[in-house]
């Protein structure tokens, strides 16, 4: 009888060691690690990371798309070595990214907040609209037309220079991910 019961424990224990072993595992997989140089931020495990389309964009990630749209997220980060203009110059080229079905301005539409992170400060804009922003930067007469898409956006400044995060795509997708974009850019450390 007693060595009945010290197999069932020692059962039991072995259960438990494996379920707390595939917990830590499967906690493992909820993010990637995203290593910029000057910083390192942790990305969902469901976005899927693809080589960078130019050499202006230091990352780039697929973000599946939510039932009923037509197409993935992208999310872009652009780096450029001590330039790239401040956070307000780009705020502005992105409202001009967009236009309002009213016919009202992008800027006055626009949600931007400002924060902290790790020591760093961080601009965020959160856009809905018609997105038209250049098809190629080389180009500026072939734009996008795609109603109803919706851009998630920072600018983390380093001492190492800014890093832009850019998120665009379909409204249901974009607001599947915002949390996690939220989440994304508020995990930024310093190395």
């Amino acid at each position: 009888m007693n060595l009945q019961i010290t197999s069932q424990r020692f059962a039991i224990r072995v259960l438990l060691i494996l379920a707390l072993a595939s917990l830590s595992l499967s906690c493992a997989k909820k993010s990637q690690p995203l290593d910029l140089g000057p910083v390192i931020l942790q990305a969902p495990a469901e976005w899927t990371s693809t080589p960078p389309a130019s050499v202006m964009r230091k990352a780039q990630f697929t973000l599946p798309r939510a039932a009923g749209d037509s197409e993935d997220g992208e999310l872009v980060v652009f780096y450029f070595q001590g330039g790239g203009g401040s956070a307000q110059a780009n705020l502005e080229r992105w409202y001009g990214q967009f236009e309002q079905p009213d016919g009202g301005s992008s800027s006055e539409k626009a949600k931007t907040a400002t924060a902290t992170v790790d020591g760093m400060p961080i601009t965020t804009v959160d856009l809905s609209g018609t997105y038209v922003a250049p098809i190629t930067p080389m180009d500026p007469t072939n734009r996008h037309n795609k109603p109803n898409f919706r851009m998630l956006a920072a600018v983390l400044e380093t001492g190492e220079g800014p890093f832009f995060f850019k998120l665009v795509g379909p409204g249901k997708t974009i607001e599947k991910w915002s949390a996690a974009f939220g989440d994304f850019v508020k995990s930024a450390r310093k190395k």
